[in-house]
């Protein structure tokens, strides 16, 4: 293999490599038994009695308002209002986490880059950062909808405008997900 090839070869490496870290995953459970139409108006649960287990969320106030508001804006365009009476068809809840991952690339050998024995695949060590959103019966307390999104965190917790972007974007992903309520 050419030097240039090599240098191009692991160009193309790092890229794929980047790109799988920064491929959020999102999905959601729903309890399909019940009628989603009959929820119409939402309030925050009790925050949880847990830190995120991470000081840069934890002290961030930032993070709660931006998620947060990106919730009520989702939750908005579906019909559903925020209603803080004490009397709501629905709580929300969110919990958040960052964990350590490893990322083992391949690419080098499937793609012919490198051959023989001498072709370790590059490990790469990135913070995944987790989402949950749980919906819960507010008269019943059980839950009916859980969203979660998992994606790199590292530019998120680098660069405040990264972070809106990156809550927009997991919200409105998993709240697509939600049945509609009207």
């Amino acid at each position: 293999m050419t030097p240039v090839t090599r240098i191009a070869a692991t160009l193309i490496a790092v890229t794929l490599s980047a790109g799988c870290r920064s491929t959020m995953n999102v999905s959601s459970h729903v309890d399909r038994s019940l009628d989603f139409t009959r929820y119409h108006t939402y309030d925050w649960g009790p925050a949880d009695a847990l830190p995120t287990g991470d000081p840069r969320l934890d002290k961030d106030p930032y993070f709660k308002d931006y998620l947060q508001g990106a919730v009520e804006r989702q939750l908005a365009q579906r019909q559903l209002t925020l209603d803080s009476t004490g009397k709501p068809d629905l709580l929300i809840h969110y919990h958040a986490n960052i964990t350590e991952r490893m990322d083992v690339n391949r690419a080098d050998r499937t793609y012919g880059y490198c051959q023989g024995a001498d072709c370790p695949p590059d490990t790469i060590a990135y913070e995944a950062g987790t989402l949950v959103i749980d919906i819960m019966d507010a008269r019943t307390n059980k839950l009916v909808w859980r969203g979660w999104a998992q994606n790199s965190v590292e530019d998120m917790l680098r660069d405040r405008d990264v972070m809106i972007k990156t809550i927009e974007r997991a919200v409105t992903e998993m709240l697509r997900q939600l049945p509609r309520v009207r």
